[in-house]
């Protein structure tokens, strides 16, 4: 029975020190791998605190609805759009013309922008054609060339969309510019001294190790599109979240003008969350390298 104690006492410590261990270390987890972790709770909890804040400030009266309203009167305002449209259009034929602007303009910026980034990247000379130009319009605000483009393309839908274009175009030729920067020389010779060609070496080499950057860049590029949207749709446009806005704010109707910003800033999260999960199937190996 003595040895029976001895034992069990013996096993306790062990047993307790397996259900207690932790889970094993992944490579990086702990260093080298700066700001890695689950954020998922202190993002939720963050968002209900906002809310909360909204909700305690507008009950409590602390300031006039004229300026925020409370959440109630935005989902009140949202059924009732959603149901009668706005100036007699649909709710959601808003929502898909300006998206249709938005992602036809990423589209053409990403047509055009990414071969034209990576052969910068590839060709000082096409680099010190192209690089000037684009420099030079890229700090400009939106509303700043936005006369010009009424003046030379007229109030129709190509002044908007080139609008649009103008300020993704940008940061999507620059992305892909850098990114062929980041493969390492060491490789480039790898690859040809094993036989391989100019082509090889961009498409096996170059174009993985810009990826990255790539999609880093897309990202940046829509949220800029989303940023001159409103400003796209000041050009007598009568259809859209950008005119829902504006329109609303002239007559004072916050409600409307808080409920366009929230839908506008929905869709937008919604592709760079896309964006991220195609960034974690696509470049794996981004940020353990």
């Amino acid at each position: 029975m003595t040895e029976r104690i001895k034992t069990d006492a013996v096993r306790a410590p062990g047993l307790v020190a397996r259900l207690s261990r932790a889970r094993p270390t992944r490579p990086g987890e702990i260093y080298g791998v700066p700001g890695q972790g689950n954020t998922l709770w202190l993002s939720a909890l963050s968002i209900a605190f906002f809310f909360f804040v909204w909700w305690l400030v507008t009950a409590m009266g602390w300031v006039r609805p004229l300026f925020v309203p409370s959440p109630a009167s935005i989902v009140m305002k949202f059924v009732e759009i959603w149901n009668n449209g706005f100036t007699g259009t649909p709710f959601i034929e808003h929502v898909l013309i300006s998206t249709a602007r938005v992602f036809g303009a990423f589209l053409l910026a990403c047509i055009i922008g990414l071969p034209l980034g990576l052969a910068m990247g590839m060709s000082p000379v096409i680099r010190g054609i192209f690089d000037p130009p684009i420099e030079f319009y890229r700090p400009i605000p939106p509303l700043a060339y936005l006369p010009l483009m009424i003046i030379w393309f007229g109030i129709g839908e190509m002044s908007k969309i080139l609008l649009i274009f103008l300020s993704v175009f940008a940061p999507v030729v620059l992305g892909a510019r850098s990114g062929v920067r980041s493969a390492a020389i060491e490789q480039i010779h790898a690859a040809y001294s094993f036989g391989a060609t100019r082509w090889q070496v961009m498409r096996h080499v170059i174009m993985p190790s810009a990826l990255p950057e790539i999609l880093t860049a897309m990202r940046i590029g829509i949220g800029f599109g989303w940023t001159t949207l409103v400003a796209a749709e000041m050009v007598a446009a009568t259809q859209g979240l950008g005119y829902m806005v504006l329109s609303a704010s002239q007559f004072l109707q916050t409600p409307v003008v808080i409920l366009g910003i929230f839908i506008i800033a929905i869709i937008a999260f919604a592709f760079d969350l896309l964006m991220r999960f195609l960034e974690r199937r696509l470049v794996p190996w981004k940020g353990r390298m």
